[in-house]
Protein backbone atom coordinates (compact mmCIF):
# COMPACT_ATOMS: atom_id res chain seq x y z
CA UNK A 1 0.00 0.00 0.00
CA UNK A 2 2.82 2.40 0.91
CA UNK A 3 4.49 1.52 -2.38
CA UNK A 4 1.28 2.34 -4.23
CA UNK A 5 1.13 5.75 -2.58
CA UNK A 6 4.77 6.43 -3.42
CA UNK A 7 4.20 5.47 -7.04
CA UNK A 8 1.13 7.66 -7.28
CA UNK A 9 -1.46 4.83 -7.59
CA UNK A 10 -4.77 5.81 -6.03
CA UNK A 11 -3.60 9.39 -5.51
CA UNK A 12 -5.36 12.50 -6.74
CA UNK A 13 -4.47 13.20 -10.38
CA UNK A 14 -3.61 16.78 -9.43
CA UNK A 15 -0.46 17.25 -7.33
CA UNK A 16 -0.76 19.47 -4.28
CA UNK A 17 1.66 22.36 -4.54
CA UNK A 18 2.54 24.22 -1.36
CA UNK A 19 2.64 27.95 -2.09
CA UNK A 20 5.81 29.94 -1.60
CA UNK A 21 3.86 33.12 -0.91
CA UNK A 22 0.45 33.90 0.56
CA UNK A 23 -0.88 37.32 -0.45
CA UNK A 24 -3.29 38.60 2.22
CA UNK A 25 -5.78 41.21 1.01
CA UNK A 26 -8.18 42.78 3.55
CA UNK A 27 -11.39 43.93 1.85
CA UNK A 28 -14.47 45.99 2.57
CA UNK A 29 -16.69 47.04 -0.32
CA UNK A 30 -14.11 46.20 -2.99
CA UNK A 31 -16.14 43.96 -5.34
CA UNK A 32 -15.03 45.92 -8.43
CA UNK A 33 -11.34 45.40 -7.63
CA UNK A 34 -10.83 41.82 -6.44
CA UNK A 35 -10.89 40.11 -9.85
CA UNK A 36 -8.63 42.74 -11.41
CA UNK A 37 -6.17 42.35 -8.54
CA UNK A 38 -6.17 38.56 -8.95
CA UNK A 39 -5.24 38.83 -12.63
CA UNK A 40 -2.49 41.33 -11.76
CA UNK A 41 -1.12 38.85 -9.22
CA UNK A 42 -1.22 36.08 -11.84
CA UNK A 43 0.99 38.14 -14.11
CA UNK A 44 3.35 39.42 -11.41
CA UNK A 45 3.88 36.01 -9.75
CA UNK A 46 4.16 33.88 -12.89
CA UNK A 47 6.65 31.10 -12.20
CA UNK A 48 5.96 31.12 -8.45
CA UNK A 49 3.61 29.00 -6.36
CA UNK A 50 1.27 31.40 -4.60
CA UNK A 51 -2.17 31.90 -3.11
CA UNK A 52 -4.26 34.96 -2.37
CA UNK A 53 -6.42 35.19 0.76
CA UNK A 54 -9.13 37.83 0.66
CA UNK A 55 -10.25 38.63 4.21
CA UNK A 56 -13.61 40.34 3.90
CA UNK A 57 -15.43 42.12 6.72
CA UNK A 58 -18.87 41.03 5.48
CA UNK A 59 -19.00 43.79 2.84
CA UNK A 60 -22.51 45.13 2.13
CA UNK A 61 -21.62 45.25 -1.58
CA UNK A 62 -21.08 41.47 -1.62
CA UNK A 63 -17.31 41.48 -2.11
CA UNK A 64 -17.12 38.06 -0.47
CA UNK A 65 -19.55 36.64 -3.05
CA UNK A 66 -17.29 37.75 -5.89
CA UNK A 67 -14.29 36.19 -4.13
CA UNK A 68 -16.19 32.92 -3.59
CA UNK A 69 -17.04 32.75 -7.30
CA UNK A 70 -13.40 33.39 -8.14
CA UNK A 71 -12.29 30.68 -5.70
CA UNK A 72 -14.56 28.17 -7.43
CA UNK A 73 -12.67 28.84 -10.66
CA UNK A 74 -9.14 28.88 -9.23
CA UNK A 75 -7.90 27.01 -6.15
CA UNK A 76 -5.26 29.66 -5.50
CA UNK A 77 -8.02 31.97 -4.25
CA UNK A 78 -9.30 31.72 -0.68
CA UNK A 79 -11.98 33.72 1.11
CA UNK A 80 -12.30 34.46 4.83
CA UNK A 81 -15.61 36.15 5.56
CA UNK A 82 -15.65 37.79 8.99
CA UNK A 83 -18.97 38.29 10.77
CA UNK A 84 -19.35 40.66 13.71
CA UNK A 85 -15.85 42.13 13.61
CA UNK A 86 -14.16 44.84 11.58
CA UNK A 87 -10.75 46.38 11.11
CA UNK A 88 -7.81 46.16 8.73
CA UNK A 89 -5.27 45.07 11.35
CA UNK A 90 -7.42 42.23 12.62
CA UNK A 91 -8.12 41.10 9.06
CA UNK A 92 -4.39 41.02 8.25
CA UNK A 93 -3.60 39.05 11.39
CA UNK A 94 -6.29 36.46 10.67
CA UNK A 95 -5.24 36.19 7.04
CA UNK A 96 -1.55 35.64 7.75
CA UNK A 97 -2.25 33.10 10.49
CA UNK A 98 -4.56 31.22 8.09
CA UNK A 99 -1.95 31.17 5.31
CA UNK A 100 -0.10 28.04 4.27
CA UNK A 101 3.07 29.56 2.81
CA UNK A 102 6.31 30.29 4.71
CA UNK A 103 6.12 33.90 3.52
CA UNK A 104 3.16 36.27 3.52
CA UNK A 105 2.55 39.60 1.84
CA UNK A 106 -0.05 42.20 2.79
CA UNK A 107 -1.49 44.61 0.25
CA UNK A 108 -4.70 46.57 -0.28
CA UNK A 109 -7.42 45.59 -2.73
CA UNK A 110 -7.68 49.10 -4.19
CA UNK A 111 -4.89 48.52 -6.78
CA UNK A 112 -2.73 51.30 -5.31
CA UNK A 113 0.08 48.96 -4.26
CA UNK A 114 2.56 47.76 -6.87
CA UNK A 115 2.15 43.98 -7.16
CA UNK A 116 5.16 43.78 -9.51
CA UNK A 117 7.40 44.24 -6.44
CA UNK A 118 6.17 41.00 -4.84
CA UNK A 119 8.78 38.71 -6.51
CA UNK A 120 11.59 40.98 -5.27
CA UNK A 121 10.12 40.98 -1.76
CA UNK A 122 9.82 37.20 -1.81
CA UNK A 123 13.41 36.77 -3.02
CA UNK A 124 14.73 38.85 -0.13
CA UNK A 125 12.81 36.74 2.39
CA UNK A 126 13.75 33.41 0.81
CA UNK A 127 17.39 34.44 0.50
CA UNK A 128 17.62 35.09 4.23
CA UNK A 129 18.45 38.76 3.73
CA UNK A 130 15.40 40.00 5.62
CA UNK A 131 12.58 38.93 7.93
CA UNK A 132 10.39 41.82 6.85
CA UNK A 133 10.39 43.66 3.51
CA UNK A 134 8.55 46.98 3.37
CA UNK A 135 7.28 48.66 0.23
CA UNK A 136 8.36 52.25 0.84
CA UNK A 137 7.08 55.48 -0.70
CA UNK A 138 9.71 57.59 1.03
CA UNK A 139 13.06 56.18 -0.08
CA UNK A 140 14.85 56.92 -3.33
CA UNK A 141 12.85 55.53 -6.24
CA UNK A 142 9.53 55.55 -4.44
CA UNK A 143 6.83 58.22 -4.37
CA UNK A 144 3.32 59.02 -3.22
CA UNK A 145 2.49 61.74 -5.73
CA UNK A 146 -1.09 60.46 -5.96
CA UNK A 147 -1.74 61.76 -2.42
CA UNK A 148 -3.63 65.02 -2.09
CA UNK A 149 -2.01 67.66 0.11
CA UNK A 150 -4.08 66.80 3.18
CA UNK A 151 -3.36 63.09 3.05
CA UNK A 152 0.32 63.65 2.24
CA UNK A 153 0.67 65.96 5.23
CA UNK A 154 -1.10 63.52 7.56
CA UNK A 155 1.08 60.65 6.36
CA UNK A 156 4.32 62.57 6.87
CA UNK A 157 3.22 63.77 10.33
CA UNK A 158 2.32 60.23 11.42
CA UNK A 159 5.65 58.97 10.07
CA UNK A 160 7.60 61.54 12.09
CA UNK A 161 5.62 60.78 15.25
CA UNK A 162 6.27 57.05 14.84
CA UNK A 163 9.99 57.60 14.31
CA UNK A 164 10.48 59.98 17.22
CA UNK A 165 8.06 58.59 19.81
CA UNK A 166 8.29 54.85 19.14
CA UNK A 167 11.90 54.88 17.88
CA UNK A 168 10.87 53.20 14.63
CA UNK A 169 13.80 53.39 12.23
CA UNK A 170 12.28 52.78 8.82
CA UNK A 171 11.38 55.42 6.27
CA UNK A 172 7.74 54.42 5.76
CA UNK A 173 6.23 52.83 8.90
CA UNK A 174 2.75 53.85 7.67
CA UNK A 175 3.03 51.64 4.59
CA UNK A 176 0.29 49.06 4.08
CA UNK A 177 2.40 47.07 1.62
CA UNK A 178 4.90 44.58 3.04
CA UNK A 179 6.05 40.95 3.15
CA UNK A 180 7.11 38.98 6.21
CA UNK A 181 8.29 35.50 7.15
CA UNK A 182 5.31 33.76 8.67
CA UNK A 183 7.29 32.13 11.50
CA UNK A 184 8.49 35.54 12.67
CA UNK A 185 4.99 36.97 12.39
CA UNK A 186 3.54 34.14 14.49
CA UNK A 187 5.98 35.01 17.28
CA UNK A 188 4.68 38.60 17.35
CA UNK A 189 0.98 37.96 16.63
CA UNK A 190 -0.20 37.51 20.26
CA UNK A 191 1.07 41.01 21.08
CA UNK A 192 -0.46 42.79 18.09
CA UNK A 193 -3.61 44.90 18.21
CA UNK A 194 -6.57 43.72 16.15
CA UNK A 195 -7.85 47.30 15.99
CA UNK A 196 -6.81 50.11 13.71
CA UNK A 197 -5.21 50.38 10.30
CA UNK A 198 -1.48 50.52 10.93
CA UNK A 199 -0.52 46.86 11.19
CA UNK A 200 3.04 47.43 9.91
CA UNK A 201 3.78 50.06 12.57
CA UNK A 202 2.45 47.67 15.20
CA UNK A 203 4.68 44.85 13.93
CA UNK A 204 7.82 46.98 13.86
CA UNK A 205 7.17 48.59 17.26
CA UNK A 206 6.34 45.25 18.87
CA UNK A 207 9.44 43.58 17.43
CA UNK A 208 11.65 46.20 19.15
CA UNK A 209 14.51 45.79 16.70
CA UNK A 210 14.45 41.98 16.54
CA UNK A 211 13.47 41.87 12.86
CA UNK A 212 15.87 42.29 9.96
CA UNK A 213 14.05 44.88 7.84
CA UNK A 214 14.67 45.87 4.23
CA UNK A 215 12.79 48.60 2.36
CA UNK A 216 12.27 48.64 -1.38
CA UNK A 217 10.81 51.60 -3.32
CA UNK A 218 7.45 51.58 -5.02
CA UNK A 219 5.06 54.13 -6.49
CA UNK A 220 1.75 54.52 -4.70
CA UNK A 221 -0.97 54.47 -7.36
CA UNK A 222 -4.42 56.02 -7.64
CA UNK A 223 -7.63 54.28 -6.65
CA UNK A 224 -9.74 53.27 -9.65
CA UNK A 225 -12.91 51.93 -8.00
CA UNK A 226 -14.59 52.25 -4.62
CA UNK A 227 -13.98 54.72 -1.83
CA UNK A 228 -11.08 55.22 0.55
CA UNK A 229 -11.62 53.79 4.06
CA UNK A 230 -9.50 56.50 5.65
CA UNK A 231 -11.40 58.92 7.89
CA UNK A 232 -11.04 60.75 11.21
CA UNK A 233 -11.18 57.41 13.06
CA UNK A 234 -7.84 56.43 11.52
CA UNK A 235 -6.13 59.34 13.28
CA UNK A 236 -7.69 58.28 16.57
CA UNK A 237 -6.59 54.69 16.01
CA UNK A 238 -3.06 55.87 15.31
CA UNK A 239 -2.85 57.93 18.52
CA UNK A 240 -4.25 55.01 20.49
CA UNK A 241 -1.71 52.60 18.98
CA UNK A 242 1.17 54.94 19.84
CA UNK A 243 -0.04 55.29 23.45
CA UNK A 244 -0.55 51.54 23.75
CA UNK A 245 3.00 50.84 22.58
CA UNK A 246 4.42 53.51 24.88
CA UNK A 247 2.77 51.76 27.85
CA UNK A 248 3.91 48.34 26.56
CA UNK A 249 0.28 47.43 25.84
CA UNK A 250 -0.79 47.92 29.46
CA UNK A 251 -3.32 50.46 28.18
CA UNK A 252 -5.17 49.30 25.07
CA UNK A 253 -6.67 51.50 22.38
CA UNK A 254 -10.15 50.24 23.23
CA UNK A 255 -9.74 51.12 26.91
CA UNK A 256 -8.53 54.60 26.02
CA UNK A 257 -11.59 55.16 23.84
CA UNK A 258 -13.88 53.79 26.54
CA UNK A 259 -12.35 56.14 29.13
CA UNK A 260 -12.65 59.10 26.75
CA UNK A 261 -16.33 58.34 26.19
CA UNK A 262 -16.75 58.08 29.96
CA UNK A 263 -15.32 61.59 30.34
CA UNK A 264 -17.87 62.88 27.85
CA UNK A 265 -20.55 61.07 29.83
CA UNK A 266 -19.50 62.90 32.98
CA UNK A 267 -20.02 66.23 31.21
CA UNK A 268 -23.46 65.08 29.98
CA UNK A 269 -24.37 64.02 33.53
CA UNK A 270 -23.38 67.35 35.09
CA UNK A 271 -25.10 69.33 32.32
CA UNK A 272 -28.33 67.35 32.76
CA UNK A 273 -28.13 67.73 36.54
CA UNK A 274 -27.75 71.50 36.18
CA UNK A 275 -30.70 71.77 33.77
CA UNK A 276 -32.88 69.63 35.99
CA UNK A 277 -32.12 71.64 39.12
CA UNK A 278 -31.92 75.18 37.75
CA UNK A 279 -34.40 75.17 34.86
CA UNK A 280 -37.00 72.52 35.72
CA UNK A 281 -36.66 72.87 39.52
CA UNK A 282 -36.60 69.12 40.02
CA UNK A 283 -35.69 67.60 43.38
CA UNK A 284 -32.04 66.62 43.52
CA UNK A 285 -32.73 62.89 43.49
CA UNK A 286 -34.83 63.11 40.33
CA UNK A 287 -32.37 65.44 38.58
CA UNK A 288 -29.50 63.11 39.52
CA UNK A 289 -31.38 60.09 38.17
CA UNK A 290 -32.14 61.87 34.88
CA UNK A 291 -28.50 62.89 34.57
CA UNK A 292 -27.30 59.34 35.22
CA UNK A 293 -29.68 57.84 32.65
CA UNK A 294 -28.76 60.43 30.00
CA UNK A 295 -25.04 59.91 30.67
CA UNK A 296 -25.31 56.12 30.45
CA UNK A 297 -27.35 56.39 27.25
CA UNK A 298 -24.87 58.76 25.60
CA UNK A 299 -21.98 56.55 26.73
CA UNK A 300 -23.63 53.49 25.22
CA UNK A 301 -24.31 55.17 21.88
CA UNK A 302 -20.79 56.62 21.62
CA UNK A 303 -19.16 53.34 22.61
CA UNK A 304 -21.28 51.47 20.08
CA UNK A 305 -20.29 53.96 17.36
CA UNK A 306 -16.64 54.46 18.33
CA UNK A 307 -15.09 52.11 20.88
CA UNK A 308 -16.75 48.92 19.65
CA UNK A 309 -17.36 49.90 16.03
CA UNK A 310 -15.86 46.59 14.89
CA UNK A 311 -18.58 44.81 16.93
CA UNK A 312 -21.30 47.42 16.47
CA UNK A 313 -24.75 46.39 17.66
CA UNK A 314 -27.62 46.82 15.23
CA UNK A 315 -31.38 46.38 15.16
CA UNK A 316 -32.86 44.71 18.23
CA UNK A 317 -29.34 44.18 19.54
CA UNK A 318 -29.10 47.91 20.31
CA UNK A 319 -32.02 47.78 22.77
CA UNK A 320 -30.75 44.61 24.38
CA UNK A 321 -27.25 46.06 24.62
CA UNK A 322 -28.53 49.32 26.12
CA UNK A 323 -30.39 47.49 28.89
CA UNK A 324 -27.30 45.39 29.65
CA UNK A 325 -25.18 48.55 29.66
CA UNK A 326 -27.53 50.16 32.21
CA UNK A 327 -27.12 47.09 34.42
CA UNK A 328 -23.33 46.99 34.06
CA UNK A 329 -22.99 50.72 34.82
CA UNK A 330 -25.28 50.46 37.84
CA UNK A 331 -23.01 47.85 39.38
CA UNK A 332 -20.02 49.95 38.33
CA UNK A 333 -21.50 52.89 40.24
CA UNK A 334 -21.65 50.78 43.41
CA UNK A 335 -18.02 49.76 42.88
CA UNK A 336 -17.12 53.42 42.33
CA UNK A 337 -18.76 54.55 45.57
CA UNK A 338 -17.44 51.61 47.59
CA UNK A 339 -13.82 52.20 46.58
CA UNK A 340 -14.16 55.96 47.10
CA UNK A 341 -15.48 55.53 50.63
CA UNK A 342 -12.75 53.00 51.42
CA UNK A 343 -9.99 55.32 50.22
CA UNK A 344 -11.49 58.34 51.97
CA UNK A 345 -11.73 56.39 55.22
CA UNK A 346 -7.99 55.67 55.04
CA UNK A 347 -6.90 59.07 53.68
CA UNK A 348 -9.53 61.86 53.88
CA UNK A 349 -8.53 63.59 50.64
CA UNK A 350 -11.69 64.05 48.59
CA UNK A 351 -10.10 64.30 45.14
CA UNK A 352 -7.93 61.20 45.71
CA UNK A 353 -10.92 59.18 46.89
CA UNK A 354 -13.03 60.43 44.00
CA UNK A 355 -10.37 59.60 41.43
CA UNK A 356 -9.85 56.11 42.87
CA UNK A 357 -13.59 55.45 42.76
CA UNK A 358 -13.90 56.77 39.21
CA UNK A 359 -10.99 54.60 38.04
CA UNK A 360 -12.54 51.53 39.62
CA UNK A 361 -15.85 52.36 37.97
CA UNK A 362 -14.41 52.74 34.48
CA UNK A 363 -12.33 49.55 34.78
CA UNK A 364 -15.39 47.59 35.94
CA UNK A 365 -17.62 49.03 33.23
CA UNK A 366 -15.03 48.38 30.55
CA UNK A 367 -14.42 44.78 31.59
CA UNK A 368 -18.09 43.90 31.99
CA UNK A 369 -19.17 45.71 28.81
CA UNK A 370 -16.70 43.65 26.79
CA UNK A 371 -18.00 40.45 28.40
CA UNK A 372 -21.74 41.06 28.25
CA UNK A 373 -22.70 44.01 26.05
CA UNK A 374 -20.31 43.83 23.08
CA UNK A 375 -19.22 40.25 23.46
CA UNK A 376 -18.09 38.50 20.28
CA UNK A 377 -20.65 36.14 18.82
Amino acid sequence: MNEAIRSGQGASPRAVVTPELSVVVPTFNERDNVVTLFHKLETALAGHAWEVIYVDDNSPDGTWEVVRQLAQQDSRVRCIRRIGRRGLSGACIEGILASSAPCAAVMDADLQHDETQLPSMLALLQGGEADLVVGSRYIEGGNADSFDKQRAGASMLATEVAKRVLRVEIADPMSGFFSIRRDRFEQLAPQLSTQGFKILLDIVATASGSLRITEIPYTFGSRLHGESKLDSMVALDFVGLVLAKLTHDVVSLRFLLFAMVGSIGLFVHLAALFVGLEIFNLPFAEAQACGAILAMTSNFLLNNFLTYRDQRLKGFGILRGLLLFYLVCSVGLLANVGVAFSVYDQEPIWWLAGAAGALMGVVWNYAMSGLFVWRRQ
